[in-house]
């Protein structure tokens, strides 16, 4: 919906350029810096909307690919973070055997290895 309501923002706002642009046909100077010329104003609007156009993407543009990267370099963060927390899981339980009374058989350590995760579910 979002998507739908700035396309028909963005068609009338070309609608209403396109119109004025066309309303304003008379021939203006431009001047460049280094010279001068004579063009229809229509042109000079329609050209001038394009170029900031064309900025606003490039703006745009370069805005996406750094978020991307940004996402990327997360996901490798997020990726590194989750492979430390299983390493330190394993060796908390590891521990946990060993720090465990002697006298327990191994079935006993299993036990109370499934009544832990049981319990976490």
């Amino acid at each position: 919906m979002k998507g739908q309501t700035r396309l028909i923002f963005a068609l009338l706002f070309a609608l209403l350029i396109a119109v004025f642009a066309v309303l304003n046909v008379n021939p203006v100077q431009v001047h460049y810096g280094f010279g001068v010329s004579e063009w229809p104003l229509v042109l000079v609007i329609l050209t001038s909307v394009l170029m900031g156009g064309i900025v606003v993407a490039f703006v745009g543009g370069f805005r996406i690919f750094n978020l991307q990267r940004e996402v990327k370099r997360l996901r490798k963060e997020n990726s590194q973070l989750t492979e430390t927390k299983k390493k330190l899981d394993n060796e908390t339980e590891e521990f946990e055997i060993k720090r465990m009374d002697p006298d327990e058989t191994v079935t006993e350590i299993e036990e109370n290895k499934k009544e832990t995760e049981e319990n976490h579910s």
